[in-house]
């Protein structure tokens, strides 16, 4: 049986590595004694599966993790075991069983889009040079690899934004097909004004991760349900 699970990362475990998350959930699922499943083999390991890695410092209330697991209580019990077990940063918010059309599936694949909310702390961000940016058909950034520099147009993965008094709230494609990371946006948004930012001049906040399903962008914990 698939589970998925929704939960934050917040406060100092922004400055927690992608690996030292998948070793903090194969120990909070043993201390909240979880039925997981394990690999086979010779060194088994519980068999879980996080969508699109956060970026390191960034917080969030959308990540997600796949398991499977040989029995389970309620959605309800399992929330309440995990969060007794879990440091107050990490929180638990869904957990439902995964629909048999996508069980053969993760969230890392499931995933197409994500929200983000951008907070400027050093200046208000230009409105006027955002729109500027953003009407243009094209938008090319140099990406670099391990054995070259590309150049992308990013301009078809920023799907939508919206500016307002808590910061700029976009939604950018993610995932192995297209995937355009908030702090590239910004990069593009100070190049686009000829300027160079100071150091941590902005922090991205996740918000909610997306399947697209018939043309329509479905929250990840949607492709499940809840257990009773």
């Amino acid at each position: 049986m698939k589970i998925r699970i929704k939960f934050t990362k917040t406060g100092h475990m922004r400055f927690i590595g992608h690996l030292d998350i998948l070793r903090y959930f194969q120990k909070l699922m043993r201390r909240a004694e979880v039925d997981i499943k394990y690999s086979e083999g010779f060194s088994p390991h519980p068999v879980m599966s996080f969508a699109q890695p956060l970026g390191l410092g960034d917080t969030s209330e959308g990540e997600y993790v796949d398991i499977e697991v040989q029995s389970t209580e309620s959605s309800a019990a399992m929330l309440r075991r995990l969060n007794e077990k879990s440091c107050p940063e990490i929180r638990m918010l869904k957990y439902v069983q995964i629909a048999d059309e996508t069980r053969r599936s993760n969230a890392m694949s499931n995933v197409a889009a994500a929200d983000y909310q951008i907070l400027f702390r050093k200046e208000a961000p230009d409105e006027s040079a955002l729109q500027a940016m953003l009407a243009q058909e094209t938008l090319v950034v140099k990406r670099k690899t391990k054995t070259k520099e590309m150049e992308t147009d990013i301009r078809p993965m920023i799907l939508s934004w919206e500016l307002g008094e808590e910061g700029l709230f976009v939604r950018l494609a993610t995932g192995s097909t297209a995937n355009c990371k908030p702090d590239t946006l910004i990069e593009a948004y100070d190049h686009f004004r000829g300027v160079t930012p100071p150091p941590c001049a902005c922090h991205f906040h996740r918000l909610e991760m997306y399947a697209c399903r018939e043309g329509l962008f479905v929250p990840l914990y949607q492709l499940g349900e809840e257990l009773l």
